[in-house]
C-alpha cells in the first residue's frame, strides 16, 4: 500500500494537513513579524498568475490601475462612522515618526505625530477623499479605478493565505452618476469574479447577496462568491459592494449633473485577495500535496531527465530541450505552454516527489529507454501519482493541450460534484441543528433553508458556530416558512461553518 506524502491525512487532521501542504509545496511560511507571512517563489508565482489574468480582465471592462497611500489619517477614517466601527479592532496605528537611542543599546519611538495614521485595512476612506477632489461634473464620471496593494488587519488566529495580519489583494473603487450604473458595476464585477474563479481556479462558487449582519461596513448591499472546501466549510472567495451614496456623503464626492444641480456620487468597492490561494489548496489538493489546475499552474509541464551514466546525459538533455521548445510553441487558452526542465543534481525519486507536492499538472520522465522507443512517459496530477501513461512522442505532442483541457474540466467537475453531495435542503430548525451538530463527527457542508434575514436568528447561529453565507442570486423558490421564525417567505439562505 502506497504511503501518502502528507501526514496527517485530510481525514485525520484537516487543519494540520493544510499547513503541511502549504509547507511541503514551498508556498509560504510565517515570518518573524507576528501574524504575517513570507510568500515564497512558488506561492508568489501562483499569485502572479492570478494578478496577470484578473488584471487583463478588469482592464478589458474599462478599469485602470492606480496606487494610493498605505497610511490613512485617523480623521479621514472617522468621517464614515459605520465603516470605521467595522474595522476599528483590526486597525494597526502609527503614532511616532522616528526612533532614537534609548541609552541602553536599543531604540525607542520618538516624535509623536500630531495625528495618528492607520495602516490601511481597506482604502475606501483615502480613495473617497481623492475622488472628492477629482469629481466636479457629471463629465468626470464614471471613475473606474483598481489598486493592487497590501493591507493590514490584526488577526488573533492566523493561518497561511486564509487569515494573516498582512495580505495582498486588489481593490476596485468606482464612482458613478446614478444608482443604476453603480449597481450594474457591482454585479458586473461579481460575474467577472465568478467566471475567473471557476474558469481559471476550477473552483465552483455560488453567487449571492450577504445578509445584513454579514454586510460590509457602510455598504447598502454586499454580494459575494462562496466556495465549499473539502472539509465542508465555506470560503468567501470574493466580494463586491454597492455603497450607495454613504461614502460619497462622508467624503463629499459631489458633482453638477446635466441640469446643473449638485448631486452626491454613487460608489462601489470590490476585491479578491491571496485568500484565493488558500481556497485553491483546499478545493483540489490531496494527501500527496498540492494539486494545481493547468490554467493557474506556474509550470504546466515539468520534464524530468533520467540517466545513470554520463554518456547518456547529453542525449537525454538534448531530447528534453527539443521537447520543451516544441511544447512552448503550442498555445493553450491563448497562452504559450509553460514548460520547465528540472536539471538539478538530485535523485529522480526525490525530484519527482517535490513536483508532486508542488502540484504540477503534468510530469514527464525522459530516459534512454524512452528515447530508444520514441515514447513519452508522463503522469497527471489529477490521477493517482503512480499512474504512468505512455504515448508515442508525436501523439503526446498532438494531445498535450487536450490533456490539459481534460484536467481542467475534471478538477472543476470533481469539486462541483463534491459540493452537490454535501449540500442539503433543510426544512426545520431541529433538522438544521442536527445537521450542524453532526458535523463534529461527520462531514456535512452547506444547508439551504427558507429563512428571513433578521437579527433574531444570530444567537441561534452563534451557538452552532454557523453563519449565513449568502442569499443565492437568480434562483426562484416557491413560498415556504422560515425555519427560525415560522413566518412565510420565498427566500432561501445558505448556511455553513466557514473560514
Amino acid at each position: 500500500m502506497q504511503k501518502n506524502a502528507i501526514t496527517p491525512s485530510r481525514e485525520e487532521n484537516y487543519p494540520e494537513w493544510y499547513q503541511q501542504v502549504v509547507g511541503q509545496a514551498d508556498l509560504a511560511e510565517m515570518s518573524p513579524v507576528r501574524g504575517c507571512m513570507v510568500i515564497k517563489p512558488w506561492g508568489y508565482a501562483i499569485w502572479e498568475r492570478i494578478q496577470k489574468i484578473l488584471d487583463e480582465r478588469l482592464k478589458a471592462t474599462g478599469h485602470v490601475n492606480a496606487y494610493f497611500p498605505l497610511l490613512i489619517p485617523l480623521s479621514q477614517l472617522e468621517k464614515e462612522a459605520k465603516h470605521i466601527e467595522g474595522f476599528a479592532k483590526e486597525c494597526a496605528v502609527v503614532t511616532h515618526h522616528r526612533l532614537i537611542a534609548d541609552g541602553k543599546g536599543g531604540l525607542k519611538p520618538d516624535g509623536e505625530l500630531e495625528e495618528p495614521y492607520v495602516i490601511r485595512p481597506t482604502s475606501e476612506t483615502i480613495i473617497g477623499t481623492m475622488y472628492s477632489k477629482w469629481v466636479q461634473s457629471y463629465r468626470d464620471l464614471p471613475i473606474l479605478i483598481n489598486q493592487w496593494a497590501n493591507v493590514m488587519r490584526w488577526e488573533m488566529r492566523t493561518r497561511l493565505f486564509l487569515r494573516t495580519s498582512e495580505f495582498l489583494w486588489q481593490e476596485g473603487h468606482t464612482a458613478h452618476a446614478n444608482a443604476l450604473e453603480a449597481k450594474e458595476e457591482t454585479l458586473t464585477i461579481l460575474d467577472l469574479y465568478q467566471k475567473f474563479v471557476e474558469d481559471i481556479l476550477a473552483m465552483p462558487v455560488i453567487k449571492g447577496e450577504k445578509t445584513e449582519s454579514e454586510r460590509f461596513p457602510g455598504a447598502v448591499n454586499t454580494y459575494c462568491i462562496e466556495a465549499m472546501m473539502q472539509d465542508g466549510k465555506a470560503l468567501q472567495a470574493g466580494t463586491s459592494h454597492f455603497l450607495g451614496q454613504n461614502f460619497a456623503k462622508g467624503y463629499d464626492i459631489q458633482f453638477s449633473d446635466q441640469q446643473g444641480q449638485l448631486q452626491h456620487a454613487w460608489t462601489t468597492s470590490w476585491g479578491v485577495s491571496t485568500r484565493l490561494i488558500g481556497g485553491l489548496i483546499m478545493t483540489h489538493s490531496d494527501d500527496n500535496g498540492l494539486v494545481l489546475p493547468p490554467s493557474i499552474a506556474p509550470y504546466q509541464i515539468v520534464i524530468l531527465p533520467i540517466y545513470r551514466q554520463e554518456e547518456e546525459r547529453e542525449k537525454v538533455l538534448a531530447f528534453c530541450k527539443m521537447l520543451q521548445e516544441q511544447l512552448q510553441k503550442q498555445l493553450w487558452q491563448d497562452e504559450r505552454l509553460r514548460v520547465y526542465i528540472d536539471q538539478r543534481d538530485l535523485q529522480g525519486g526525490e525530484k519527482n516527489w517535490q513536483w508532486i507536492k508542488k502540484g504540477v499538472p503534468l510530469r514527464l520522465e525522459i530516459g534512454p529507454r524512452d528515447l530508444a522507443q520514441n515514447v513519452i512517459s508522463f503522469y497527471r496530477r489529477d490521477q493517482e501519482v503512480k499512474t504512468r501513461i505512455n504515448l508515442a512522442s508525436d501523439e503526446f505532442m498532438a494531445q498535450a493541450s487536450d490533456i490539459l483541457d481534460e484536467m481542467q474540466v475534471h478538477l472543476f467537475k470533481t469539486a462541483q460534484d463534491f459540493r452537490s453531495q454535501h449540500t442539503q435542503e433543510i426544512n426545520s430548525f431541529e433538522e438544521f441543528q442536527a445537521y450542524f451538530q453532526n458535523q463534529k463527527d461527520t462531514l456535512s457542508g452547506f444547508a439551504l433553508c427558507y429563512a428571513l434575514d433578521t437579527p433574531e436568528i444570530e444567537a441561534r447561529l452563534k451557538d452552532l458556530k454557523v453563519s449565513a453565507r449568502c442569499i443565492p442570486l437568480g434562483v426562484e423558490h416557491s413560498e415556504g416558512r422560515c425555519i427560525f421564525t415560522g413566518e412565510k417567505t420565498a427566500q432561501k439562505i445558505i448556511f455553513a461553518r466557514s473560514y
